[in-house]
This record gives C-alpha cells, structure tokens and sequence, in this order.
C-alpha cells in the first residue's frame, strides 16, 4: 500500500513529460493547471476546517481536527507547483498578447506571478504558524503553567483569523489570475466567493473520505463516532447546498443582466456543445446525486458510503475545473478535451497528496483519532 501513492506520481510525471514533450504541450498545462488549482483548493479547505473550530470553540469535531490539520503537509509542495506553472505561462494565459479590455495593467505576467506567490506564501505561512502553535499545545504536558498555555492559545486563535481573511482573500485573487483571466472580458463579482467556498467544499470532502479510511483501517481504534460522521456530513450537505447557491446565484444575475460580453461565457459553457454535456454532469455530480442522498440522515453514518459519495462529488468538481477553463484553452473544440493523459496527471497529483497527508500523519501520530487507551 505504501508502494501505490509514490507509483501513481510517477506516472503522472511520465504522463505530463510525454504530453508536454508531443505534439500538443497546451495539453499537458492544461492539465496542469486544473489539478494544481483543485488539489491545492482541497488543502487549503482541509485546514480551513480545523481552523474554523478552534475560533467557534467547537467541541465536536476536535478528533477530526488533526486529520484536517494533516492536508497542510500539501503546502510546500502547492507552492513549488505554482512556480512550475510559470514554464508553461504560454499555454495556461490565452491572454497574452490579446485585448485584454482595460485589464492591461493587472494581467501583466511578472505582477501577476509576484503577487500570486506573495499571497500563497503568506497563506501557507500563517497556516504553518497555527499548526506550531496547535504542536505547543498538544505536547505540552503538566510542566507548562495554564498561563502559558493560554497565551499560546490566543496567539492560535489570533493566527486563525488571521489564516480565515487570507484565505478568502488569496483564493479569491487565484479565482482572477488563474481562471477568471482565461476570458478577459468576462467578469463576476460573485466568482471570488464561489471559488472559497468551492475550496471549502472540496476540503470537506476529502476530510471525510481520509476519516473514513482511517476509520475502517482501525478495527475499533478510531476514536471517530456515527456522530462525528453525521455532524461532518451535514456540514458537507450545508457547503453542497452553499456551492450550488452560488452557482444558481451567479448564473441567474448575469442571466437576467443580459449584458453580451457576459452572458456568452455562460452561453458557450452551458448551451453549447460539447460543454453543456460537461455542465450538466458536473451539475449532477456535484450537487443533484449528493443533495438527493444526503437528505437521508443514515447515509451520513456509513463511511464505506461516503468514500464513494465524496470521491464522486470531487470527480464532479473536478471536471468543472476544465468546464470554466476548456472553452477558453481549447477554442472551437468538438468534443471535451479529457483524455487519459489528463486522468494520469490527475492520480499524479493525487499521489503527491497522499504522500504528503501520509508523512504529515507519520512524522505527528497525534493527528490521528485513537482511543485513550491506545495513546497511553
């Protein structure tokens, strides 16, 4: 088992060298672009979790918050993956050397790097601070004063907020630079909080699906609960329903606004072939099937269950990353651009995930939810 996560990186770098080494290199930063965008969204929403319960004081989730915590072992590797995106800058920025519609003093290549990488440095810095501050408090035993203990937890608590304003603020610039920019001309102001609370979604997600894994693994080691499960599982009912809001709630404005240079990105991607086929299956995916199951309050309980639910709706997300990228990327295209290159890139990028959750979970057993009577 230990063998899988590094082979299927391997494969996904032989995958994207032999496709950016082709004929169609476009193919390959396609490719590139979409997981590095999602897989670095499931990170960065993987903490947002543990970070949201030590500001609200919740209780409940307090066994899941190490596993949530585990997904910022993905930062370093998020970050180096942003500075490769610059080799492929000619194939990922249709922009360059277009009209760019009085955006030609944001959308230039060195500002728009720069200040990318400052954000996502600040981001990923603030949210190693918490987890060392998190590590203070977990292994401090009864030699630390309470005093001190709880000056370190308002330092965290400081850090966590801190870490909430950067996060909706540079995945909001992200959602610009690297998606929204695709189509100069077109522009929402609701895109920004769908791309945060989309990056919540997809964290939630995988949180669970890892919970379950763990859970099943453990033969009655788990310290997780059939409560635990429900709890999490209307949360990502709640963000399923939140993301679908905005997507009704941004379609419906530019719908109604009627304004051309809008209401054809929503036209292209969603009336016209092949991409209407696409939305609708991310449509269903990502929300219909999800919705109509996790009414069921049963369903939320089964981690078997949920495992394949929540890999289907990231499947579902997944794909919407090439629905609001690929007509842009792929202009005049007859069928969807998703061949088997990109599914090998994508277990790539799947790999470098679970090695990194998995060293996270190795170098800090304290992240993983056991009995008491398993920690002594």
């Amino acid at each position: 088992m230990t063998v899988i996560f590094p082979v299927l990186a391997l494969v996904g770098l032989g995958a994207f060298l032999f496709q950016v080494s082709g004929e169609h290199p476009e193919k390959a930063w396609q490719a590139y672009l979409v997981n590095f965008i999602f897989w670095s969204a499931v990170a960065q929403g993987g903490l947002l979790f543990s970070v949201v319960l030590h500001v609200t004081k919740a209780r409940w989730g307090k066994p899941l918050q190490g596993l949530a915590e585990s997904f910022a072992a993905f930062f370093p590797v998020s970050f180096v993956l942003f500075l490769v995106l610059f080799l492929g800058r000619a194939f990922v920025f249709p922009w360059l050397g277009g009209d760019l519609h009085g955006k030609e003093g944001w959308l230039t290549l060195p500002f728009l790097f720069s200040r990318d990488a400052a954000g996502l440095l600040i981001l990923y810095g603030l949210g190693f601070a918490y987890l060392r501050h998190g590590q203070v408090l977990k292994r401090s035993g009864s030699e630390v004063s309470e005093d001190r203990r709880e000056a370190v937890r308002s330092r965290m608590t400081v850090i966590a907020v801190l870490y909430i304003m950067a996060y909706a603020l540079v995945l909001s610039l992200l959602a610009f630079d690297l998606v929204m920019s695709a189509d100069p001309q077109w522009i929402s102001t609701l895109f920004a909080p769908y791309g945060f609370v989309k990056a919540f979604y997809l964290g939630l997600g995988a949180l669970i699906i890892l919970a379950s894994v763990l859970h099943l693994k453990s033969r009655g080691a788990s310290s997780l609960t059939s409560s635990h499960f429900h709890d999490l599982g209307k949360l990502f009912f709640a963000f399923c329903l939140l993301w679908a809001d905005f997507f009704y709630c941004q379609f419906l404005v530019i719908w109604y606004g009627n304004i051309p240079e809008e209401t054809s990105y929503l036209i292209e991607r969603t009336m016209t072939l092949p991409w209407s086929r696409l939305a609708w299956a991310v449509f269903i995916l990502s929300f219909v099937i999800p919705f109509l199951i996790l009414i069921n309050k049963e369903v939320k309980t089964r981690p078997r269950f949920m495992i394949g639910l929540c890999s289907m709706v990231l499947v579902g997300i997944w794909l919407e990353h090439y629905l609001l990228l690929g007509p842009s990327l792929n202009p005049g295209a007859d069928s969807i651009p998703i061949s088997l290159s990109d599914v090998m890139i994508a277990l790539g990028f799947l790999g470098l995930m679970a090695m990194a959750v998995r060293f996270a979970l190795t170098r800090f057993p304290e992240l993983i939810p056991v009995q008491r009577q398993e920690v002594k």
